[in-house]
């Protein structure tokens, strides 16, 4: 089991360090709406991987026997590799490939709120805005919420997937 989990669970981190660098490189010009829909795409594919770790256990390692519990584990060691990786390179790419990226994303956000909403209304969501910048540009805090986003979605995978490959003997 612990080599199942290594090698899916490297699978998925390097997989979701990939597609993540892939999309903020590729997709510069994209609107951030484009590339938030393709981030999620992107952390979707790379948790395939809980999906086929869970299955090569199964089949290859458990003589096609898996119980919900033991493949719903598995699935979620496989999505710690990649929540932990994500994080990771969440804080390289804002502290060291794109520093601006925090200041940019909410001047975007923030014009376009301008745009859209009543001066009243307007000056209460940037001040709204200014404090989730700030809670954001935290290293500790940004970290934090790219793992738990990629650990959130991890978990609804693990638990289909475990509910779908779960075997027990007849």
């Amino acid at each position: 089991m612990k080599n199942t989990i290594l090698r899916y669970g490297i699978y998925s981190a390097i997989s979701i360090c990939l597609l993540a660098l892939l999309s903020w490189f590729l997709g510069k010009k994209l609107d951030y709406s484009i590339q938030e829909i393709i981030g999620y795409a992107g952390i979707i594919v790379s948790l395939l991987f809980v999906f086929f770790g869970i299955k090569h256990y199964r089949d290859k390692e458990n003589n096609g026997l898996v119980s919900f519990g033991k493949a719903f584990l598995i699935g979620i060691l496989i999505t710690l590799f990649a929540s932990l990786a994500f994080g990771l390179l969440d804080i390289v790419y804002n502290k060291l490939i794109n520093p601006d990226f925090v200041s940019e994303y909410y001047a975007h956000y923030a014009e376009k709120m301008k745009s859209s909403l009543p001066p009243s209304e307007f000056q209460i969501k940037l001040k709204e805005l200014e404090a989730q910048k700030e809670l954001f540009s935290n290293a500790y805090m940004s970290f934090l919420l790219m793992a738990v986003t990629v650990f959130i979605i991890g978990f609804i995978i693990s638990l289909i997937s475990a509910f779908i490959l779960q075997r027990k003997p007849e």
